[in-house]
């Protein structure tokens, strides 16, 4: 008896030793197919192992210990997380698709680093000191572990959609959507989806270190169209009345525009894409908030010197980019991203939607959009600016 003692003392550790053996190499294999990391960021590989080995620390506790508020959120989250299932690829995603990730972090990196030149990382020095409501953007599934910050009028209403699905955050008749496309137009937007800025802080934080995060953008002239044309030619009452009316009456000399988006629409008033840019002109450029989100720069709805994103994402791209982004996140045997629309809005439309806009005006909205351009590597719209 006195042997098999001495024998469970020496197993026990040698025990212990094994599984930490085995998450750390689990975890080397696991990362084959992920997209390269930047880097400067090589330590949160690291990190990675620190928290699964805590988790497993986690598990050998007494189920009677006590667990404040804040972390009895973050035990049900990693709970999840281990519950999904992921889908394992046995070929490697192409060396230039990894290049690519690489290529577009490190500029955000960079052109971040380089002492606020870009105007847009003086406020707050960390993500810690961004107040809630910038955070707004921040859509969160605990149950894979991802973080996405929408950009709207960037294949939005579709992220959202997958986001719906992933999550399971809304259902019918007791049952979660399985497939994006199924899910009514009116409810991608109003549905009780999870934003990061409603957990406790120190969840937020945690959920920021190690939760995938991601966002995609688009050039920003080309999404201001898309804008325009959504919101103001389209009947959108909301739009109408809260926008469209002060731009009608402020630069489009109607001193009482119809009451509502159909009587205006059946008139033929409505603002002008000229009348559209006079409005963003005309708002404090330090002023970004005052900017609907729909037309606010991609850099202050998502914060990407704050918050290190796992993937950049750009509509020019966007589904050789989703594709990849899914198969990185191990949820392509899940959710598919669906196939571009005819009717999206195109790069080559620029010089046609602002051949009616002064070059004066030019220069000023690129001014106010510089940062995007700069950040996300957009080439500069020369042939606007000098003409």
């Amino acid at each position: 008896m006195t042997k098999f003692k001495q024998f469970g003392f020496i197993l026990f550790p040698g025990l212990i030793s094994l599984i930490f053996y085995i998450i750390g190499h689990w975890e080397d294999g696991s990362r084959e197919d992920a997209p390269l990391r930047s880097v400067y960021k090589i330590e949160s590989l690291q990190a990675d192992t620190v928290h699964n080995r805590d988790l497993l620390l986690n598990s050998f506790k007494t189920s009677d210990e006590e667990v404040n508020e804040e972390d009895e959120w973050a035990v049900d989250t990693e709970l999840e997380i281990r519950k999904c299932e992921k889908k394992i690829h046995s070929t490697p995603i192409p060396l230039e698709l990894k290049y690519r990730q690489y290529a577009r972090k490190k500029r955000i990196w960079d052109l971040c680093e380089s002492n606020g030149t870009l105007g847009i990382n003086e406020k707050w020095r960390s993500v810690d000191e961004v107040p809630n409501s910038e955070l707004s953007s921040l859509l969160v599934d605990d149950r894979h572990g991802i973080i996405y910050c929408y950009v709207p009028k960037v294949a939005c209403s579709e992220w959202k959609r997958i986001m719906i699905v992933l999550s399971e955050s809304l259902k019918v008749d007791g049952v979660p959507y399985r497939h994006p496309s199924d899910i009514p137009e009116e409810q991608i937007h109003g549905n009780p989806k999870q934003y990061l800025n409603q957990y406790p802080r120190k969840v937020m934080k945690h959920k920021l270190q190690h939760y995938k995060k991601f966002m995609f953008v688009r050039d920003p002239f080309v999404r201001l169209i898309s804008a325009f044309r959504d919101k103001f030619l389209k009947e959108n009452q909301p739009f109408y009345k809260y926008v469209a009316v002060d731009i009608l009456k402020r630069f489009g000399n109607i001193s009482n525009p119809p009451a509502s988006a159909k009587k205006a629409f059946a008139a033929g008033i409505v603002p002008s894409f000229s009348n559209f840019i006079q409005y963003i002109l005309s708002l404090p450029a330090e002023k970004y908030t005052l900017l609907d989100e729909h037309w606010r720069q991609a850099a202050h709805l998502c914060h990407p010197c704050l918050i290190d994103y796992d993937f950049i994402g750009k509509m020019e791209t966007v589904e050789q980019d989703a594709a990849q982004l899914l198969r990185m996140l191990q949820v392509d045997n899940i959710v598919q991203f669906p196939k571009s629309r005819s009717n999206i809005t195109d790069k080559s439309w620029i010089k046609i939607w602002f051949s009616g806009i002064p070059t004066k005006w030019r220069r000023k909205l690129y001014k106010i959009y510089e940062t995007d351009y700069k950040l996300f590597g957009y080439r500069n719209p020369e042939e606007l600016l000098h003409m």
